[in-house]
């Protein structure tokens, strides 16, 4: 499996940056996680107003088993650190005869690269952050023996197939709720993807989030220790060393997270608290952006289990389960493609 473009290259984020002229201005989400972004994300999980890693990692403790199911390959897509996974991991290597060590990350990971463990699991971890992906898949490959490791540093939205592994036998995560980041045209575009590279019987786990009370969904995405402002801003400083632009000052934007009822979603924008000019030289445009106008740099869907199955089903995959936290505030969707 492999990435059909070359994330974090000037020429990728030069063709996202034409989103600033559109109406509203905006950037896709995957322009956060250069290797500081996803530091701040992996930090953000842990807030206490954030309960969506929580909410999720208590479904993936008490299903592991039957979310894993008979897979013999598992391909996590935004992978990150992989810290949530760890618990179906731990299915996937007791079955293969080699449980975790709970040792230290040691011997090397490439891209693309496969493991020395003999055992026939197989995990395929995909992530756009080169760093954190490496990191992550050297310390998997020393605590899991019997599980091969082979990581894949690309842009999950944009696989070309076939998945590795055994057609039919293979589970693909698609954790966090990362799939609330796409308008319903790329969500539409996501689902027609994944069912291209995947074979019939593939299953597939997604988080999602649940619709819920607005105050606590705009606390989850702008905390009081200002970690997300933080991860938000960072995308400034990505623009700016990844492309020739002139103007750009961080001091110029601030932060806001606000809940669009319509839309069933979250927004996250960068305001400009000035007015703000700034130029593209490699683009030939200048963006202007009067003070109180902004950029917005993610969205935030959030759905019901009989709308994301029925959705689903329009796209060749069947649901199999449904499961939530004890408090009803994250949702697990297992299915199956046809």
């Amino acid at each position: 499996m492999r990435s059909t473009e070359q994330v974090g290259s000037a020429a990728a984020l030069e063709a996202d940056l034409l989103g600033l002229w559109a109406d509203p201005p905006h950037l896709p989400p995957r322009w956060f996680y250069d290797e500081k972004g996803s530091l701040l994300f992996d930090e953000i999980t842990r807030l206490p107003e954030y309960y969506p890693t929580r909410c999720e990692a208590e479904i993936l403790r008490a299903e592991a088993a039957g979310i894993v199911g008979d897979a013999s390959t598992v391909v996590e897509l935004g992978s990150g650190t992989s810290e949530k996974t760890r618990v179906l991991l731990d299915v996937l290597a007791r079955r293969s005869g080699g449980a975790a060590t709970g040792g230290a990350a040691t011997g090397g990971a490439s891209t693309g690269g496969t493991s020395t463990s003999p055992g026939g699991a197989l995990f395929v971890p995909v992530d756009i952050s080169e760093e954190v992906l490496l990191a992550s898949a050297r310390a998997l490959d020393a605590e899991y023996p019997g599980v091969r490791v082979e990581p894949v540093v690309g842009d999950f939205t944009a696989l070309a197939g076939p998945l590795p592994g055994t057609p039919g036998e293979r589970l693909v995560l698609f954790l966090g709720g990362t799939l609330g980041n796409f308008t319903e045209a790329e969500r539409a575009g996501f689902w027609r993807m994944l069912r291209g590279v995947m074979d019939a019987g593939d299953r597939m786990a997604v988080g999602f989030d649940l619709v819920k009370d607005p105050a606590r969904l705009e606390a989850a995405y702008d905390d009081a220790a200002g970690v997300t402002a933080e991860f938000d801003l960072n995308v400034l400083d990505v623009i700016g060393r990844t492309v020739a632009v002139r103007g750009l000052d961080r001091a110029d934007f601030r932060h806001e997270s606000v809940w669009n009822a319509g839309e069933s979603r979250i927004e996250m924008w960068l305001r400009a608290v000035r007015d703000v000019r700034l130029e593209f030289p490699t683009l030939a445009r200048d963006l202007a952006l009067a003070a109180g106008e902004g950029i917005r740099t993610e969205i935030a869907r959030k759905f019901t289990p009989d709308e994301l199955t029925a959705e689903l089903s329009g796209y060749g995959f069947a649901g199999r389960a449904v499961w939530t936290d004890a408090a009803g505030d994250f949702g697990m969707l297992l299915a199956e493609a046809g």
